[in-house]
């Protein structure tokens, strides 16, 4: 099994297109052995898939309400998970995703860290995060957030 890196969000949306812009990042420069990159837009839970053959998978996405506007955030799968609050629509996004994640995979669950990014990001925090994910998505342990 390998790690996967998942960029998720909206290229058009100044506020969502976090995601794309650290896959944009990652995509230019070759990832360590072992790591795959995910462009995962607002694919939903067509994700799934992409976590059916990794042991770890790193999330990038903007997020709102974790941090100062213009932080960076490291959260843990049952963190974003805990933010799902009913049922499924887009709105549910990746909580939703993570929440259902331990019912519907029939291999054991991948370890899952969201990087994260309050607000607008500049190219300094694309940066950061790209690094951040790579360095989380290599970690050899299982209890990284």
């Amino acid at each position: 099994m390998d790690a996967c890196i998942i960029c998720i969000g909206n290229r058009r949306s100044k506020m969502d297109d976090f995601g794309p812009r650290v896959y944009e990042r990652l995509a230019a420069a070759p990832l360590p052995a072992g790591i795959r990159l995910v462009d995962g837009g607002l694919a939903g839970l067509d994700l799934l898939r992409y976590l059916e053959s990794c042991s770890r998978a790193v999330f990038v996405d903007a997020v709102d309400g974790f941090a100062g506007p213009g932080e960076l955030v490291v959260l843990s799968a049952a963190e974003v998970a805990d933010q799902c609050i009913g049922g499924y629509d887009h709105g549910a996004g990746l909580p939703y995703l993570l929440r259902v994640l331990p019912r519907v995979l029939d291999v054991p669950v991948p370890v899952v860290t969201l990087v994260g990014h309050e607000g607008s990001a500049d190219e300094q925090a694309v940066r950061i995060a790209a690094r951040l994910a790579t360095l989380i998505a290599g970690r050899e342990d299982k209890d990284v957030r």
